[in-house]
């Protein structure tokens, strides 16, 4: 499939439930396997609650991905004001996810393009976004879009 066939735009009310099933998705698929301290059922159980507080608040961002009428990817972005000990303006992407049948075809770089649309319209003067150390594929995708490693989360259970 072409990612021409695929409309990348902000996430209107209509969507929620389509995000909602994204999400799920990505907990599934990501967190879930790789950190036991992930709560899968999140999506589910407060996704749309989540989803449609964040379609109110204008420092976040939500975008889908849609082919067909259906959401088969998302993204989801936060801004950060400037403090004291960080003077800049951050945009951070929070989650990206698209359905397996549509990776490989650039959806997941149109997202990250309009993240950084958003992020620059805002006065974001840097982007930022983590990813599991052991999710090899989202990595590289992130860093062809630009993104270099800057620090590495240690964890252990007590």
């Amino acid at each position: 499939m072409g990612d021409q066939e695929v409309t990348v735009r902000r996430a209107r009310v209509e969507d929620i439930p389509g995000l909602v099933v994204s999400s799920s998705r990505l907990f599934a698929e990501d967190g879930g396997p790789r950190d036991p301290g992930v709560n899968v059922d999140w999506p589910r159980e407060h996704g749309a609650a989540a989803f449609a507080s964040a379609l109110e608040n204008p420092a976040r961002l939500l975008l889908v991905a849609v082919h067909g009428g259906e959401v088969v990817g998302h993204l989801s972005g936060s801004l950060t004001e400037p403090s004291a000990m960080r003077p800049l303006r951050s945009a951070t992407l929070m989650a990206m996810y698209v359905c397996p049948q549509h990776r490989g075809s650039g959806v997941g770089a149109r997202l990250a393009d309009a993240f950084f649309v958003w992020a620059r319209e805002w006065g974001a003067e840097q982007a930022e976004v983590t990813a599991y150390s052991a999710n090899s594929d989202a990595i590289r995708l992130y860093e062809r879009e630009g993104f270099r490693p800057l620090s590495l989360t240690l964890r252990r259970a007590l």
